[in-house]
């Protein structure tokens, strides 16, 4: 585990990111905050394209708690039968789609403790959502960023809380709201798992990894 870059090389680093992508967006579609949330807790060992090709047809007939439970449990399947857990997923989304009727008016809660109470969201879709919609600067650590910040000290830890912690800690307050998606980026295209792209890297300078790639 790298050590934590101190702060002035953390402000280099984001500064970097933020000129090589000013406003970094995330990659799940959606239409309002109910589809970003079904879509987040779709993602779970998933890929975002995969999601996004099986929910384009489901977000036009049911973009809202209420159309959701009128489609019900069988139809959902249908529509999503192509992501792994299907049928997990599609019993969750019923009954976070229940609760969001029944509990909130049908309306997406905006308090971290209230989304993870939904059936099939954790703290990292709780974090995407109150990021993406709400914008807070929430930080939700997936696999890329856990490798990023473990690889180049922008944000090491033992586990992906830690990780959450040394981010909101470390990273400067005009670059938290961005800054997952920024780190999510970079670990997708150019700070990958097996063969690291750091010929490309706009950090490669300031990283900590010590097996860098030409």
């Amino acid at each position: 585990m790298a050590k934590q870059l101190p702060y002035a090389t953390m402000h280099e680093v984001f500064t970097r990111f933020r000129e090589t992508e000013a406003e970094p967006k995330g990659e799940l579609e959606h239409v309002n905050a109910y589809t970003l949330v079904v879509a987040v807790a779709l993602s779970a060992q998933a890929t975002d394209a995969g999601v996004n090709k099986a929910t384009r047809e489901l977000f036009k007939v049911a973009d809202t708690p209420e159309k959701m439970l009128a489609l019900g449990e069988e139809a959902l399947i249908e529509h999503i039968k192509t992501i792994g857990l299907f049928r997990n997923k599609a019993k969750n989304v019923i009954k976070l789609s229940r609760i969001l009727v029944e509990e909130h008016g049908g309306q997406v809660p905006s308090s971290r403790a209230a989304l993870q109470a939904l059936p099939g969201v954790g703290r990292k879709t709780a974090n995407v959502v109150l990021n993406m919609w709400f914008r807070h600067p929430a930080q939700a650590v997936d696999t890329h960023i856990f490798r990023v910040g473990n690889r180049s000290g922008i944000a090491p830890g033992k586990d992906v809380d830690a990780v959450e912690r040394a981010i909101e800690d470390n990273v400067p307050v005009e670059f938290q709201q961005h800054a997952h998606h920024w780190l999510i980026l970079h670990g997708r295209y150019i700070c990958v798992a097996r063969k690291p792209k750091c010929g490309v890297c706009p950090i490669r300078d300031l990283c900590q990894y010590e097996d860098k790639t030409e």
